[in-house]
């Protein structure tokens, strides 16, 4: 049975962790590429967009692909879409990894924004030294915020456009409360944008926004298939994969 994981997530690392090895299965992760050096799952890894929708088709088409899981960021944009147009063409079974977002606590001072351009539109009222951990993709909607210094905190380092007055931290999570209690005090931050992530490996900035009375602009994640099965966790989607396997074994259909 040939898995095909769209991954570059914790989740997706995970999941190729816990299928790693199991007999009579044949794991492949699919990375896009954004990331300089990424952290690489065990067992056999590509890189590299498809080409849409009809790429992807004819990916799994030609290897085989007994099973699809899109285990993409929650801000990947697109590939959700291709892959269910993919999987429904190919006829291959398709599951989706999406980790629950985040909920607002009490005591948070949290704005909502529909995209960066938002975003950048709410700060100035909000505040003036803003960590901005939006990721490199997308500064050039805080090019033109006059008056504002970004401390901006990324893997890999941006590129222009974005904003004139801004510092770049290179890091990459987990982090820890308090490393973020340090960094909002160090820096003198009064404001923090993040997108709607999920997960616990960048959420304790939020806490440390919560104790300092720091506002934080939350982007929303973007619109996803509405007709695809999900789980919140790798765990969940190993079973799914062991349901299907073995039904893949010696003497039993295959998935429909």
């Amino acid at each position: 049975m040939h898995v095909l994981v769209l991954g570059g997530t914790t989740e997706a690392r995970r999941l190729a962790e816990l299928l790693h090895g199991v007999p009579g299965l044949e794991l492949t992760s699919s990375l896009a590429g954004r990331v300089a050096s990424p952290r690489l799952p065990p067992g056999r890894v590509r890189v590299g967009g498809f080409g849409g929708a009809e790429g992807l088709t004819a990916w799994l088409r030609e290897h085989a692909v007994d099973a699809l899981v899109d285990a993409t960021h929650p801000f990947a944009g697109t590939i959700g879409f291709h892959a269910a147009r993919a999987a429904a063409t190919a006829r291959v079974p398709l599951l989706a990894v999406r980790r629950p977002g985040w909920v607002p606590a009490e005591g948070d001072d949290w704005h909502e924004a529909d995209s960066l351009d938002h975003a950048a539109r709410l700060l100035p009222a909000l505040g003036r030294r803003v960590l901005l951990t939006t990721g490199r993709m997308g500064l050039a909607a805080f090019a033109a915020s006059d008056g504002l210094w970004f401390l901006v905190r990324s893997v890999d380092a941006p590129e222009p456009p974005h904003p004139l007055h801004m510092d770049v931290l290179l890091e990459r999570g987990p982090f820890t409360l308090d490393g973020e209690r340090d960094l909002l005090r160090r820096h003198r931050i009064d404001v923090v944008v993040t997108k709607d992530s999920g997960g616990a490996a960048t959420a304790p900035k939020l806490t440390a926004a919560r104790e300092a009375g720091i506002p934080v602009v939350v982007v929303r994640r973007p619109p996803v298939p509405a007709d695809v099965a999900v789980v919140p966790d790798p765990e969940q989607a190993a079973h799914w994969i062991e349901e299907l396997r073995s039904r893949h074994l010696p003497g039993r259909p295959g998935p429909s």
